[in-house]
């Protein structure tokens, strides 16, 4: 990719991640890229075109694989922390609203296996740990899968709403809201 393709891409992505898709014009990516409007058709068919290349790029990506969840001690207090720790390490506000600017229905249908390549991940790493947790007789047998989906349901939550609101919705740091949540599972499923 050359630099003039690049710098396209990365005015677009920025542009869709603080206006979203529909308020991003072709005119407010070729001033931002620093570029005529001509140079970008020339380099990409359409405004789509250049979204699609970028949401390709690694650097435009949250990047969740399932390494980033090996770090366990299998004991579930600190690993369900680090689940959610790493999960909100990798899910910065620019990504969430770059994640809301990525769902416009012009998108949607390319988009939306990448973006729920993160969820999946988180989950499907989950739903393997606490398989594994049985098998080692530290947890009794459960829907992991609906365990799993609360770890994440809360773990997005309040990653979701500290980007959109950027903490005026609530003083709960990140981790006070981890240890609460944990605390409060653990309590949970100590009584199934």
């Amino acid at each position: 990719m050359d630099e003039t393709s690049q710098k396209i891409i990365d005015a677009t992505m920025s542009l869709i991640r603080d206006k979203g898709y529909v308020a991003t014009t072709t005119k407010d990516i070729a001033r931002l890229a620093g570029v005529n409007e001509c140079t970008l058709f020339r380099k990409f068919q359409n405004k789509k075109d250049i979204v699609l290349q970028g949401v390709a790029q690694e650097k435009w990506r949250a990047n969740v694989t399932p390494d980033i969840f090996q770090n366990v001690q299998w004991e579930l207090k600190p690993d369900l922390e680090m689940f959610m720790n790493a999960y909100m390490d990798k899910i910065t506000p620019d990504f969430v609203n770059l994640s809301i600017g990525l769902r416009a229905p012009q998108l949607y249908d390319e988009t939306a296996p990448l973006i729920m390549r993160v969820p999946q991940v988180f989950v499907s790493s989950l739903i393997e740990y606490f398989k594994k947790m049985q098998e080692l007789g530290k947890i009794a047998p459960f829907d992991f899968e609906s365990l799993a989906m609360t770890i994440f349901s809360s773990t997005f939550g309040y990653t979701f709403l500290s980007a959109s609101f950027n903490q005026n919705l609530t003083k709960v740091s990140r981790e006070e809201f981890i240890k609460c949540s944990v605390q409060i599972f653990l309590e949970g499923i100590s009584k199934i």
